[in-house]
């Protein structure tokens, strides 16, 4: 028997801000992307009574977002942080919404403004009110911010499976070829394994280009039930199964957190609402904060075995032409970064047939959004056609 929630809703409506070095204030960015979603979606602003907000790790979007945007009578509000599942989480939660006659259309949206005029890109995440997500006892031994302790875990990775500097470059190189194709996308310069390695170290094993972009910006989407979605103006985009998992112990208690991650229990719930298997996925859209971020989903995801990552994107098997079509933008490695709704945006793009020369095979779309240091994870599965 189908899950009551696959392809209950369905995405409508799509706002994507500029990126990069916008110097506007977070709030003005988060209107102006919901403003382009309701256009987008055929909508007026009188029919958008949900609204789910995440903002950046300063928290610089807030409830009172509603009050700028005149939504007054919204049957749906609310401010969220799952650092970055916390797209995933929001299209879930609309998505139960809508369902469940809660809400009619749902706004969840993104927005961050890190980037100041003036001051280098390292500087973007460095203090002011941005809280060390770690706690309080790891600045003391010199870590700042996740960086240092992503790379505690590729480098772990590396020792325990041999995985290699090369492996890591397959993906960056990869989704440096889909960025080309995407007029959107912040890097799109050709890059191959030299000028890879030649890119300079922030902390090994990462070298610059394993690391993600820092992008102003905003990002919007509008979920609806997907009866209404078939009488608007853009391709609906089905959610077919969604999922959650979260097991957050700040490093202390398991002996390889970051290594075995709670991905590993997400997607298949999410696949099962779906009635899917993971031959049937056709793209993947995987969050990438960090090079490592993507090889530690897929074998959580079921892809290849834990510790054959390497291996399994070694061929280049996620660029373009390859047989698991994975970050078709660039994804947040050279496109923009907008935590979670990176991918959730080209999984809306290339749900609708809309990617141009990039476009790929998009029967079943699997989406990843990746908190804390691999500790929040959420889990979508969409498609063009409803189940």
């Amino acid at each position: 028997m189908s899950h009551p929630m696959n392809s209950a809703a369905a995405i409508c409506g799509l706002g994507v801000t500029a990126m990069g070095r916008v110097y506007r204030e977070a709030e003005d960015l988060a209107a102006e992307a919901v403003y382009l979603a309701i256009e987008d979606a055929g909508l007026k602003k009188s029919d958008v009574d949900g609204l789910l907000i995440n903002a950046g790790v300063g928290n610089a979007v807030s409830i009172p977002l509603h009050i700028s945007l005149g939504l007054q009578e919204l049957n749906l509000l609310t401010f969220m942080q799952g650092y970055g599942s916390s797209a995933g989480q929001m299209i879930q939660y609309a998505a139960m919404a809508v369902a469940n006659g809660l809400a009619n259309n749902v706004v969840c949206v993104f927005a961050d403004a890190p980037l100041q005029e003036g001051q280098r890109t390292g500087a973007a995440y460095a203090g002011g009110g941005r809280r060390n997500a770690m706690g309080s006892l790891y600045p003391l031994y010199g870590f700042a911010g996740a960086l240092p302790m992503y790379a505690l875990a590729a480098q772990r990775h590396m020792d325990l499976y041999g995985t290699t500097q090369d492996h890591f470059a397959q993906i960056a190189i990869g989704q440096r070829q889909w960025a080309a194709m995407n007029p959107a996308a912040t890097k799109r310069e050709p890059l191959d394994l030299a000028g890879y390695n030649a890119s300079p170290w922030v902390v090994e094993p990462f070298h610059v280009l394993d690391c993600c972009l820092v992008s102003n910006g905003g990002v919007a989407v509008i979920v609806t039930s997907a009866e209404r979605a078939r009488d608007m103006k853009q391709p609906p985009v089905y959610i077919r199964g969604f999922a959650q998992a979260h097991g957050h112990d700040a490093g202390m208690a398991n002996k390889d957190p970051a290594i075995h991650t709670p991905a590993a229990r997400s997607a298949p719930r999410a696949l099962a609402m779906a009635d899917a298997k993971l031959a049937d996925i056709t793209q993947c859209q995987i969050y990438d904060c960090y090079t490592y971020t993507v090889i530690a989903t897929l074998e959580d995801y079921g892809f290849c075995r834990k510790g054959e990552g390497g291996a399994f994107v070694a061929d280049g098997k996620l660029g373009p032409g390859g047989g698991l079509p994975t970050n078709t933008g660039g994804g947040e490695l050279s496109s923009y970064y907008m935590w979670g709704m990176t991918p959730v945006a080209e999984a809306v793009i290339q749900g609708r047939g809309q990617g141009g020369a990039r476009q790929a095979k998009n029967d079943l779309i699997l989406v990843s959004g990746n908190g804390g240091v691999l500790n929040y994870h959420a889990t979508l599965v969409l498609a063009p056609e409803a189940a």
